[in-house]
């Protein structure tokens, strides 16, 4: 992967050493941009931040909270980024930046500082320690916030051309961490040098790249039909840009991770607003919008994506490789709160949107095929998953490849929590 020398790549570069550059740089970049004199200028180094950056700073009497997302190649891009004000006239709650820049490779928002806590952190201590009353509460935030995007969903809709949805960022979540440029190389990008010719640890087997890429998975018990080479290669077919305009497209965030969403509460319960709208656009494949916000807010927790150490701590995890097949086991599942949100979403959001789509003629018949497929590379392309390379350890990276394959693979037999969320929201099913 090529890195790139846009001053946010090299500001998230020092970030990641920790050897006060960045904290200069970004307040040269916030005079450059903003003339704004940068005081007490405070980086967050919190564990969502796998792809941005984000923290504080004061100017004058003025109280801050900035961040920008970099990805590989984003100084070559026009201008894509943070089109915000595209969710604020659809109608979506967001929070909008006082202040912006979208100058390629100086991409980044200026807010108004606030003390709600993102959504993420409000979940996560209810994973850690279980709160009946606040589990309601933040269910029900889910459950309005997702009729909300609905709305907004089903009043965009549209039918879209593959030229208007090839030009949406979005899909730099997704296809073009597969590909290099110049020419869209496949393999590569992250797929690439995350993974390609190198070895996977986990407990108890270790496995080359070829192996690992032709393994058939059992986890727990259940066998999956599709190996991870074959996931990889099939996403690179059915995601790229020019085959995902057969589902229409919608007007969306595209990146509503929950370390994106405000939590604020009030007498009439909590209310969810977003922020940081880095892949906003008008013209998003309908089947990728919400594919972002239902893995990372549902499948990657407990701990697992974003806390490995932690995981490690709390969870066992042993594989076993034997004539081509991994065998996975472990105790770690999505925690009740996740499955409370993974049904919210399912009833208030995906089954109305997919039955609408089934009403307009719009939804292909492989539509659950993209789904996973978006599914698995949410994990496998945010961040590097083998243990010893950033942040995972063997039983994390057992962990994340499984799920991986759990969301992007369906079971030889049986069903799993993954087919019985894709039964839920089939516009076939009553």
């Amino acid at each position: 992967m090529s890195q790139t020398n846009s001053r946010t790549a090299i500001i998230r570069d020092h970030a990641k050493k920790r050897d006060g550059v960045a904290e200069t740089l970004l307040a040269e970049l916030l005079f450059d941009l903003f003339e704004l004199d940068a005081q007490n200028l405070a980086i967050n180094f919190d564990q969502y931040s796998l792809n941005s950056l984000n923290g504080f700073f004061e100017s004058g009497e003025e109280k801050y909270f900035f961040k920008f997302h970099q990805e590989e190649g984003e100084e070559k891009m026009g201008g894509e980024y943070y089109r915000a004000d595209i969710l604020t006239r659809a109608g979506l709650p967001v929070d909008q930046p006082v202040m912006m820049s979208t100058l390629p490779g100086e991409q980044i928002l200026v807010y108004k500082r606030r003390f709600d806590p993102r959504f993420s952190d409000v979940l996560r201590a209810i994973d850690l320690e279980p709160d009946a009353a606040a589990a309601a509460e933040a269910v029900d935030a889910e459950r309005k916030l997702s009729e909300a995007v609905l709305k907004v969903y089903l009043e965009t809709l549209h039918p879209v051309t593959p030229g208007q949805v090839a030009e949406e960022p979005v899909h730099r979540l997704f296809s073009a961490r597969l590909v290099s440029e110049p020419g869209a190389t496949f393999p590569g990008g992250r797929y690439e040098s995350f993974y390609i010719g190198k070895r996977f640890a986990f407990p108890g087997a270790s496995l080359d790249w070829n192996e690992f890429a032709a393994a058939h998975f059992v986890i727990n018990g259940v066998a999956y039909e599709k190996t991870v080479g074959e996931l990889f290669d099939e996403a690179h077919k059915r995601l790229a840009p020019l085959r995902l305009a057969d589902a229409g497209g919608v007007t969306a965030h595209g990146d509503a991770h929950n370390a994106n969403v405000w939590y604020r509460k009030s007498d009439n319960g909590a209310a969810l607003s977003f922020f940081d709208p880095a892949f906003a656009g008008e013209n998003i494949p309908t089947l990728l919008a919400e594919v972002k916000t239902t893995f990372h807010n549902i499948f990657a927790h407990p701990l697992w994506l974003y806390e490995p150490a932690l995981a490690e701590q709390k969870f066992k995890a042993r594989a076993r490789y034997e004539n081509g097949t991994l065998h996975a086991d472990f105790d770690w599942q999505p925690s009740p709160i996740r499955q409370a949100l993974l049904d919210a979403k399912a009833t208030a959001l995906w089954k109305p949107l997919l039955t609408e789509l089934k009403s307009r003629a719009l939804l292909p018949q492989d539509w659950r095929t993209v789904i996973r497929l978006g599914l698995f590379l949410c994990p496998t392309l945010v961040m590097n998953l083998r243990a010893g390379v950033a942040t995972h350890n063997p039983t994390s990276s057992l962990i994340g490849f499984s799920t991986a394959v759990m969301v992007g693979s369906e079971p030889g037999e049986g069903s799993d929590i993954v087919t019985r969320f894709l039964d839920a929201i089939d516009p076939e099913h009553a």
